[in-house]
């Protein structure tokens, strides 16, 4: 120990110091950072976005309190379904780092979305939207499963549980069903391109009645092959049913919704194909007990009814005298019935000549000739009387109208004096030198007036 020099700590100690270098520091900044965060979620918005010819990705994530550069290594970019742009909201998977040269932190992200739905889910909602345009996804083109299969094919990976789990389903459920299976990738890059072809390698193989396309479980990621538009297309264009099973039941892609059927897991896919036939050996089983049974009771009865039929046999000769007796009986009765027929008949055969000569045109004709002379005595009398009535009818109307007539008027003695067409009815009408015309009972006189006045009270 020794004295505290000017400037030195205080109480007069000397405390020996750590000097660190300015790459130590952020080395050890570094393992902090990196041993305190690990992988953690980051959830920002892109800017100063650049992509060089290196391939990495660098930006800037950033929200209303602050921001921090990213980087995306080229490893990671290439598999990125969609790249990122300015502006867009992102959901990333990252780890905390230093970026020794610059003294900066900075994170390392790994795996990326758009915030909230996923560039996984976009694609795979606008591939749904197109087909679902087409019509291709419509519940009315959906096919139904034939009852009873004789030869299915499976179209699935070789290597996978879910060909074990559906082979061993059909075995147990349909052991006389004939399964083709067609191994095809279920996972990858060149998955759809296989899916296709394997689909397109099964519309050539005849007598197939129904496909199955599978595979397990898996993340979004793994059943992308079958959010593929081509394979949602094969689907359709397959000459038979397709069942689809992939992945779980809460994994529903774009060819279960192309698939006529869709199954929830590869084993549910394999049980609605043998569903017809699970059945049929029920029911072969449920039959095949109660005929068993049917059968024994049937023995058993017979057994029954042949000893009862043996106890009641009778001397054949004793059954021959009984037969000719019940042949006498018959014989007595059919005489009496024929005879009791032709009475009935002889009976319906006299009555129907009486009624035929009661109908007979010769006694009809003289009833009605005389019925006719009455009718048209009947019509003579209402003619005359007819006659008489409208006479007298004529005679009045004539009458009346004789009374109402202009010329019986002038047969009195009266006269009609017109100017022109127009009827005069006061001398003021026609003023000296007036020509008129004067109609009377017999003959119209042509006069011209003189002079005019008018009638005094009570004059003619």
């Amino acid at each position: 120990m020794s004295e505290a020099g000017p400037g030195g700590p205080p109480g007069g100690l000397v405390k020996a110091r750590e000097i660190l270098s300015i790459g130590e520091l952020t080395r050890r900044i570094r393992g902090t950072l990196e041993g305190t965060f690990g992988a953690i979620w980051l959830m920002g918005e892109v800017s100063n976005l650049r992509a060089p010819g290196s391939g990495h990705i660098y930006l800037t994530l950033k929200d209303n309190e602050a921001q921090v550069r990213a980087v995306v290594w080229a490893s990671t970019a290439r598999y990125l379904g969609e790249r990122p742009r300015d502006g867009d909201q992102i959901l990333c998977r990252c780890r905390l780092t230093v970026y020794e040269p610059r003294g900066e932190y900075q994170v390392v992200i790994d795996y990326l979305e758009a915030a909230g739905v996923g560039a996984l889910y976009r694609r795979i909602e606008a591939t749904r939207q197109r087909l679902l345009a087409e019509g291709l996804l419509d519940q009315g083109r959906k096919r139904p499963l034939p009852l009873l299969p004789r030869r299915v094919a499976v179209v699935t990976s070789p290597s996978g549980a879910a060909l074990r789990d559906i082979l061993n389903v059909l075995e147990r459920r349909a052991p006389g069903l004939s399964v083709l299976v067609v191994p095809t990738p279920v996972q990858g890059d060149a998955a759809p391109r296989e899916l296709v072809r394997a689909l397109g390698a099964v519309a050539a193989v005849p007598d197939i009645d129904a496909v199955i396309l599978a595979r397990g479980g898996g993340s979004l990621e793994d059943l992308m092959a079958f959010n593929d538009e081509a394979v949602a297309r094969a689907i359709a264009a397959c000459p038979v049913p397709v069942v689809a099973g992939v992945g779980h039941e809460t994994d529903t892609t774009i060819a279960d919704l192309a698939a006529d059927l869709r199954a929830p897991t590869p084993s549910a896919a394999a049980e609605l194909v043998s569903a017809a036939w699970g059945d049929l050996l029920r029911r072969t089983r449920e039959c095949s007990g109660r005929l068993g049974q049917a059968m024994g009771r049937r023995l058993t009865g017979h057994r029954l009814q042949v000893r009862a039929a043996r106890a009641g046999l009778i001397d054949p000769r004793e059954r021959l005298r009984h037969a000719a007796q019940r042949m006498d009986d018959l014989h007595g009765q059919l005489m009496r019935l024929m005879r009791a027929a032709l009475a009935h008949a002889a009976h319906r055969r006299q009555a129907a000549a009486i009624r035929l000569g009661a109908a007979a045109p010769g006694g009809q004709i003289p009833r009605l000739t005389e019925r006719a002379q009455g009718l048209r005595r009947r019509l003579r009398q209402a003619m005359r009387l007819q006659l008489r009535h409208a006479a007298a009818r004529l005679a009045e109307d004539a009458g009346k109208l004789s009374e109402l007539s202009p010329l019986g008027v002038l047969g009195r003695g009266y006269a009609i004096a017109r100017r022109g067409d127009a009827i005069l009815r006061h001398a003021a009408e026609a003023p000296p030198g007036t020509e008129i015309g004067v109609r009377l009972h017999a003959g119209v006189l042509h006069c011209r007036v003189l002079s005019a006045r008018q009638a005094e009270p009570g004059e003619p």
